[in-house]
């Protein structure tokens, strides 16, 4: 299983890389592997400032669909278009091509709460 060491990670499955007062989120590679073969996903909250942790869209696979919760609190600038055509992008690269949003966040003490690679793996039995 793929969990990267310089990107934080939320007990919810996301992943996050901060760049800047930028941070850029999709799910783990765990999460997509639970889910299965991911047919859409839908975010309708750019333009929005969310709280951490409100739900800021959501994952359709062929069984199951499954929230999506913001690691960080913000405004949502940008959506991965490409998702709306190639939602599998997410299966076969979660962390590059498959990303999700980007956040420009505002509780720079928020990001205190993020996990580390080795944290997320111990919540995963990994």
């Amino acid at each position: 299983m793929n969990i990267p060491e310089d990107l934080k990670y939320t007990r919810d499955h996301e992943w996050v890389k901060i760049d800047g007062d930028i941070a850029t989120v999709g799910i783990t590679d765990f999460a997509q592997g639970e889910l299965g073969d991911i047919v859409y996903v839908e975010v309708e909250s750019v333009d929005e400032s969310l709280d951490r942790e409100d739900v800021f869209g959501t994952v359709e696979a062929v069984k199951t669909v499954s929230d999506l919760y913001l690691p960080l609190t913000g405004e949502i600038v940008e959506f991965n278009d490409s998702l709306e055509d190639e939602p599998e992008k997410v299966n076969n690269d979660p962390y590059t091509d498959g990303w999700m949003i980007k956040i420009k966040f505002s509780e720079i003490s928020e990001l205190e709460d993020l996990l580390t690679a080795e944290e997320y793996k111990e919540i995963i039995g990994g």
